[in-house]
C-alpha cells in the first residue's frame, strides 16, 4: 500500500512551483488530490500531466474560498503554498503597494484557511501545513514586506494551533520555512534580485547559499510530516538541502 492511500490532500497554489511538486508527490504516494489555483490554464495542464488530479480555479484571497474548497474536497491534509511574487528592490525604492503585496495575498490566504479550519471545524486529525519561507526567520532586505508577511504566517499557524488545543479540535498546524529554492520561479526571481542588489553574478549568489533546497526537498518534507503525524515533534521547520530542522519555540 502506498504511503498516502486513503488520504485526501488539498494543495492551495498547486499549479506551479512547490505546490505542483507537492501535488505530484502526493498523487504518486496514493492520495486523492485537489489542486487549487487562480488561473484555469495551468490547472488544466496539471490535470493533463498527472492522472487523477482534481482541480479547482478560484482566488484564495476571497473570504469564501475555504468554503468552496472544503465543499469540493474536505482534506485530511491541507497544504497552503499560494502567494504573490515579492518585489526585488530595497524598501525605500518601493511604493506601499509593492511593499505590502505579500501581506495582501500570502497573509490573507493563511488567515482565511487557518480561520476556516477552526471555524468549520475540519475533522480531528487534519493537518494544515503552511509553506512560509526562510525569510520569516532570517529577514530579506531586498523584498519589501515579504519577510514580515511570511513571519506573520508563522504567527497565524501558532495562534491556530493554540486555539485548536484550547477548543479540543485535534487539528495539527505546521509551518515550513524553506530557504531559497533555485529551481522554482520564485527562487530564480529572488536570486536575480539579489544579483542586481549585490552587483554579483546570479551563480555567485547561489554558491553563497548553504545547502539550498529544491522544490522536491519541500514536497518530500510535506509527505514525511503527513505520514509521521504524532511521531514528529515541533510545529515550525526549516527546510534545506539537508532536510527538516525543527525551529525551537
Amino acid at each position: 500500500m502506498l504511503a498516502l492511500t486513503g488520504k485526501d490532500i488539498v494543495v492551495i497554489g498547486g499549479s506551479r512551483g512547490v505546490g505542483r511538486r507537492i501535488v505530484e508527490e502526493a498523487r504518486g504516494n496514493g492520495a486523492r488530490v485537489l489542486a487549487v489555483a487562480r488561473q484555469q490554464a495551468p490547472l488544466r495542464q496539471l490535470q493533463q500531466a498527472i492522472a487523477g488530479v482534481q482541480i479547482l480555479s478560484l482566488d484564495a484571497t476571497d473570504e469564501d474560498a475555504p468554503l468552496k474548497v472544503f465543499e469540493t474536497l474536505e482534506p485530511s491534509i491541507l497544504a497552503i503554498c499560494a502567494g504573490a511574487f515579492p518585489p526585488a528592490a530595497p524598501f525605500h525604492e518601493q511604493s506601499w503597494h509593492e511593499f505590502s503585496v505579500n501581506w495582501a495575498v500570502d497573509v490573507r490566504i493563511a488567515f482565511n484557511f487557518c480561520k476556516a479550519a477552526i471555524s468549520r471545524p475540519l475533522p480531528a486529525g487534519t493537518q494544515i501545513i503552511l509553506i512560509s519561507s526562510g525569510a520569516a526567520l532570517a529577514g530579506s532586505p531586498n523584498s519589501g514586506g515579504y519577510a514580515g508577511a511570511k513571519r506573520t504566517q508563522l504567527f497565524i499557524a501558532n495562534y491556530a494551533q493554540k486555539e485548536s488545543d484550547r477548543l479540543g479540535l485535534g487539528l495539527r498546524f505546521i509551518s515550513l520555512a524553506p530557504r531559497i529554492m533555485p529551481d522554482t520561479d520564485l527562487g530564480k526571481h529572488a536570486i536575480a534580485g539579489y544579483s542586481r542588489y549585490l552587483g554579483i553574478p546570479a551563480a555567485d549568489v547561489v554558491r553563497s547559499m548553504a545547502s539550498p533546497p529544491t522544490s522536491a526537498h519541500v514536497a518530500t518534507a510535506v509527505i514525511e510530516l503527513a505520514t509521521n503525524i504524532g511521531r514528529v515533534e515541533g510545529n515550525t521547520f526549516i527546510v534545506s538541502g539537508r532536510g527538516l530542522e525543527v525551529v525551537p519555540q
